[in-house]
């Protein structure tokens, strides 16, 4: 079985390599793709900022939660995870699925009311229900770390 310092190890490699993939997405690549897609369909040149803007912001939610995913491996790492600075991060991954969660229900809102194919707004429903799946778990994870660290803090105030 893998031991937790080769996983943080691990995780920590692939979460940067995670965000530098972002950054190359957030900068050059959607931008890019956004505005060779209105240019090939002029009808859909009013979207072209928009959708800009909502993709540079969903990638910067990724970008948060693995941020704030590096602080808690680095709480973890130096036994801390149980204490009330693990707490602000978890805060951190909640807020930024949530604001994913509302962009994407906005654009569900926004493609189901205006398609002629349900494929795309079935596929927005997946996504915001896996996002709603999501942040939920995360909700319960919070409160089972606040339950652990008041636990532990009891146990430290006895021993």
């Amino acid at each position: 079985m893998i031991s937790e310092k080769w996983a943080v190890r691990a995780l920590r490699v692939f979460l940067v390599v995670l965000f530098g993939v972002l950054v190359v997405f957030q900068t050059l690549s959607l931008p890019g793709g956004i505005a060779y897609h209105t240019q090939q369909n002029p009808h859909d040149a009013p979207l072209r900022w928009p959708l800009t803007a909502i993709a540079v912001f969903l990638v910067l939610c990724v970008q948060v939660v693995l941020v704030a995913t590096w602080q808690l491996l680095t709480l973890v790492k130096k036994d801390r995870i149980f204490t009330t600075a693990s707490l602000k991060w978890v805060d951190a991954i909640v807020w930024a699925i949530g604001a994913a969660w509302l962009v994407f229900v906005g654009m569900l809102l926004f493609v189901g009311f205006n398609a002629d194919d349900p494929g795309m707004p079935m596929l927005l429903f997946l996504v915001t229900v896996g996002i709603t799946v999501l942040g939920l778990l995360m909700v319960v994870m919070r409160a089972l770390l606040r339950q652990a660290t008041t636990l532990r803090s009891d146990m430290e105030a006895v021993i």
